[in-house]
């Protein structure tokens, strides 16, 4: 096992050490301290342990590795994530796996404003509440919310699937709720599951798109 401690080494050493000939399958890192951009671009089947609070951009463009932070993230924690898995065992600010192309987020606390804003595939999971405008131009993947979702949810949404326990403040443009049907439950059983969360599948519902903002209507051309 690996320990860096961010109390004497810096930030830059951390990364550059993750992107080289890694020997270490177990790292571990101390005194975060709410340094921003730890462990970003890791490309390693790696275990990083990050013993705090991390500031932005926290496991940024991971692929492959399973970091845990221990504390809060501040904005964009795992920001176009291409693979592995990243948790918060606190919680996030704004723009939780934004981008993100694969791999699974979980946040155990709350996550801000624009959580899974153009998501393209990845997986989050919430243990709590999420802000406004998360979603936003979501273009694939699944959203699990085990608690309340703020205003405008999904706006823009095309083909990312959302689940959300609690109440919905407002949905946004062209998103609806849709049939909870049997593949849905399974699906998100699966997912709670991957996450670690004991919740019943039947009490969420499904938002997804309308899909009547990204197809061409001639009755609208002047609009366009």
């Amino acid at each position: 096992m690996k320990t860096v401690d961010l109390s004497t080494a810096a930030v830059r050493e951390l990364n550059q050490a993750l992107h080289g000939d890694v020997q270490d399958r177990e790292w571990v890192v101390t005194h975060p301290d709410g340094k921003h951009n730890l462990a970003v671009g890791v490309n390693q089947a790696v275990s990083i342990d990050i013993q705090g609070h991390a500031g932005y951009y926290c496991a940024g463009m991971n692929q492959q590795a399973s970091i845990t932070v221990h504390g809060n993230v501040g904005v964009g924690v795992a920001e176009n994530m291409m693979s592995g898995s990243v948790r918060v065992k606190g919680s996030a600010s704004q723009a939780a796996g934004a981008t993100a192309h694969g791999g699974l987020l979980v946040i155990e606390g709350d996550a801000g404003a624009r959580c899974g804003i153009s998501m393209k595939g990845v997986d989050i999971v919430v243990g709590g509440s999420i802000g406004h405008m998360s979603c936003f131009m979501a273009q694939a993947g699944r959203l699990v919310v085990c608690g309340d979702a703020g205003d405008a949810l999904g706006d823009s949404l095309y083909e990312t699937r959302i689940y959300v326990k609690g109440t919905v403040k407002s949905l946004g443009s062209d998103c609806i709720q849709k049939e909870m049907r049997a593949e849905h439950l399974e699906e998100l059983k699966e997912l709670l599951n991957r996450a670690g969360f004991d919740e019943d599948p039947a009490s969420f519902k499904r938002y997804g798109s309308a899909r009547q903002l990204y197809n061409f209507k001639v009755d609208n051309a002047s609009a366009y």
